[in-house]
C-alpha cells in the first residue's frame, strides 16, 4: 500500500515520500504569505485561504497567525471564525462545519506516534479525521486529539483537551474532557452566568 492509502485507512504511514513532502512545503508557502499580510489585506488573506484550504466558507475569518502540516486536508464551512495561533495539523481530514467559533491558541491534531519507543523511532505514525460540526464554539487553549468528532452547537470549555468524541448540544470542559451540561432552554435567558439576554 501507498502512504497515501495507509494515512486513509489509519494504518501507520511515514511522510517522506510520494510527494507529501512537498504538498506540506506549499501549504507552508502559503501560511507564511497568509501570515505576513498587513492588517488591511483582508481579500488577500482570503484568497489566500481559498488557495490554501481544501475548501474554505463564506464570510469565513481567521486571525494571523495561523499554523498548519498541509492546508489541503482541512475543509472549512461558512461563517467560520479563528482567533490567533489556531494550528492544524492535517495529515489527514479535518472538517469544520458552518458558524464554527474558535477562541485563540486551539490546537487540532489528527496525528499520533506509537508509544512503542523503537516503533516510534522508525518514524512512523497514524493519523485519524477531526471532524467539528456546525454551530461548535471552542475556547481558548482548546486541543482535540485525532479521531475526535464535537458534535452540532456543543461548546468546548478553554483550555480543555478533548481526548473522546463529544455529542451535539452539550457543554464540556475539562482535561480529560467531560459532559458538564445540556444546552437548555434557560441558555436563551442567560448569556453570561446571572446575566440576562
Amino acid at each position: 500500500m501507498s502512504q497515501r492509502e495507509n494515512i486513509k485507512y489509519g494504518r501507520l504511514f511515514t511522510d517522506m515520500g510520494e510527494g507529501l513532502p512537498e504538498d506540506r512545503l506549499k501549504g507552508k508557502e502559503l501560511v507564511y504569505d497568509f501570515n505576513h499580510t498587513r492588517p488591511s489585506e483582508k481579500e488577500r488573506r482570503n484568497q489566500l485561504a481559498t488557495e490554501l484550504f481544501g475548501s474554505y466558507g463564506n464570510k469565513s475569518w481567521i486571525e494571523p497567525p495561523l499554523h498548519l502540516c498541509y492546508g489541503s486536508n482541512t475543509f472549512i464551512g461558512d461563517h467560520f471564525y479563528a482567533n490567533t495561533n489556531l494550528t492544524i495539523i492535517d495529515d489527514t481530514t479535518v472538517t469544520i462545519g458552518n458558524g464554527v467559533l474558535l477562541g485563540p491558541n486551539v490546537t487540532i491534531c489528527t496525528v499520533g506516534h506509537p508509544v512503542d519507543p523503537e516503533l516510534r523511532a522508525t518514524g512512523q505514525m497514524y493519523a485519524f479525521p477531526v471532524v467539528i460540526e456546525d454551530g461548535v464554539w471552542i475556547g481558548s487553549g482548546v486541543i482535540i486529539n485525532p479521531g475526535i468528532t464535537i458534535g452540532k452547537n456543543s461548546v468546548i470549555g478553554a483550555g480543555s483537551m478533548v481526548t473522546k468524541d463529544i455529542p451535539p448540544n452539550v457543554i464540556a470542559v475539562g482535561n480529560p474532557c467531560r459532559i458538564l451540561r445540556d444546552i437548555t432552554p434557560e441558555d436563551k435567558l442567560f448569556y453570561y452566568k446571572n446575566r440576562r439576554v
